[in-house]
């Protein structure tokens, strides 16, 4: 099918059943919940492209889990019982995020995965929830302490 086209930067990895459809993730970009279920999926191709060794397996379950706890995290802060209980979410959110943007660092300067244009985007997709994160965390934060006044 054309519009499930494999995204050009995924060529040379090795990603069973993975599809990207770079239409979809465009149109998806302003969908918070689906650019972390797309980063988590990203994250583990990553992760099942390293290299077995003891120093890849450790930063691969490390990625596995701070790539996909976001999206999962970001869920629990959607169905939040207070403010309070919602920036605390979104604080873990970012927690997790900024150890994924510093593991995808270590995978980049080991030079573990060779296509360094699809690493790249990756960080670039890590870097941007990031800001997009704290900039959510300091707002709510904020929009706390205004009510509070």
């Amino acid at each position: 099918m054309q519009d499930k086209l494999l995204h050009p930067t995924l060529k040379g990895l090795v990603y069973p059943n993975f599809t990207f459809n770079i239409q979809t993730f465009m149109e998806r970009k302003f969908d918070l919940e689906e650019r972390l279920i797309d980063f988590a999926v990203l994250a583990l191709t990553i992760v099942d492209n390293l290299p077995n060794t003891y120093s890849a397996n450790h930063l691969g379950h490390q990625l596995a889990r701070s790539g996909t706890a976001p999206a999962l995290l970001y869920g629990e802060a959607q169905a939040a019982e207070s403010q309070a209980d919602f920036i605390h979410k979104m604080g873990l959110c970012l927690k997790e995020l900024r150890e994924s943007e510093i593991n995808l660092k270590i995978i980049s300067r080991r030079n573990y995965i060779k296509d360094l244009s699809f690493l790249q985007k990756v960080q670039q997709e890590a870097k941007e929830l990031v800001a997009i994160f704290t900039k959510s965390v300091n707002t709510a934060k904020n929009n706390k302490i205004s009510l509070k006044k």
